[in-house]
């Protein structure tokens, strides 16, 4: 999980990307060029033509970038093995504008792993946003809903965008303060 900042790229194939901060899904173009402005979490921000896009880990074969390894639980996982990897993979979700991870942004709320009668998990997660208008709500919802349930033994993670209490900065870790600059 490297942060990459202005690595030129060309799209090497059609690729679904989301416009930032609209949260519009776009086809960018085979032979598109542009800039890397974020690469966090398995996602790359990209820079084309005076817009910024969001590129699923999934797709970063478009622009020449591969995606990152499944999380794996070890034999026999205890239910806190699945804890840190639940909290692990929280951490790999990152806003495309903010080089901070919902974590530490102070973006979740509440996150409960309830255990199954055939050994499975589900996890329910409450987070909010910076803004609560903010166009890209959906995209990081479904981001961390993903990257939850590749988890092994996460049968199903129900993620619940909440307004209440509203966001504000003194709910980012002082690490998060730190690096914004907002002490």
């Amino acid at each position: 999980m490297r942060r990459a900042e202005n690595e030129p790229v060309v799209v090497q194939r059609d690729v679904r990307a989301v416009i930032v901060p609209a949260g519009v899904e776009v086809k960018l173009r085979t032979g598109s060029v542009g800039y890397i402005t974020q690469s966090l979490g398995g996602s790359f921000t990209v820079y084309v033509e005076g817009n910024l896009f969001r590129i699923a880990g999934e797709d970063g074969d478009a622009i020449g970038k591969e995606p990152l390894p499944r999380p794996q639980l070890p034999p026999g996982a205890t239910d806190e093995d699945v804890s840190r990897l639940v909290w692990d993979q929280l951490r790999t979700c990152f806003d495309p504008e903010i080089p901070i991870n919902v974590v530490d942004l102070g973006l979740v709320y509440e996150c409960k792993i309830s255990a199954n009668d055939e050994g499975t998990r589900d996890v329910d997660v409450k987070m909010t946003l910076t803004a609560p208008g903010c166009g890209m709500g959906e995209v990081l919802v479904a981001d961390v809903r993903e990257k939850l349930e590749i988890i092994p033994t996460v049968r199903k993670a129900i993620v619940d965008l909440v307004f209440d209490p509203p966001w504000n900065q003194s709910m980012m870790s002082e690490a998060a303060r730190l690096q914004t600059g907002m002490m």
